[in-house]
């Protein structure tokens, strides 16, 4: 049996797809199941584009459902420092202000885990080429991370940790 994959994320974050998978087992199922309903009732099924519809919106609510289910299943919350990290080190949960050495541009990240990043937002996941190579370092450091539009310098201004 293969090793399932953890998940790592915030309780906050488990708890919204806690209410996100009740609210697609009942009220999103029901309303694709009357969708399903409604379409049967225009007839001949193998020309119904309205009942091929429905069933597609069926395949992909239970799709998200089992998705999700797996994400619960297989969590791994992380909302404290990593233990074995100094404490004013970058880890999960880290929020840190750095320098672009290149553009002279300050820029703030939160360091989560990959189910939790949105870069729009400031939140890095720590897979990321960023989050790698930034993690363990210390306000004062100098980081080069290789990125997909190249090498990039970050001097680290400030490491928060909570």
């Amino acid at each position: 049996m293969a090793i399932a994959s953890r998940y790592k994320m915030s309780a906050e974050r488990l708890e919204a797809l806690k209410e996100e998978l009740v609210y697609l087992e009942t009220v999103r199922e029901k309303e694709v199941a009357e969708q399903i309903k409604e379409a049967r009732s225009f007839g001949d099924l193998s020309e119904n584009s309205e009942y091929d519809e429905a069933k597609a919106e069926q395949g992909k609510l239970y799709s998200k459902i089992a998705e999700i289910k797996d994400l619960i299943e297989n969590v791994e919350i992380v909302d404290a420092v990593e233990a074995d990290t100094p404490k004013d080190a970058i880890t999960l949960g880290s929020i840190v202000r750095v320098l672009d050495v290149e553009f002279k541009e300050e820029e703030d990240f939160t360091i989560v885990g990959s189910q939790e990043a949105n870069p729009r937002e400031g939140r890095i996941s720590d897979d990321s080429p960023l989050g790698r190579g930034l993690h363990g370092h210390r306000a004062g450091d100098t980081v080069e991370i290789e990125a997909p539009a190249g090498m990039i310098t970050f001097k680290i201004l400030s490491v928060e940790n909570n």
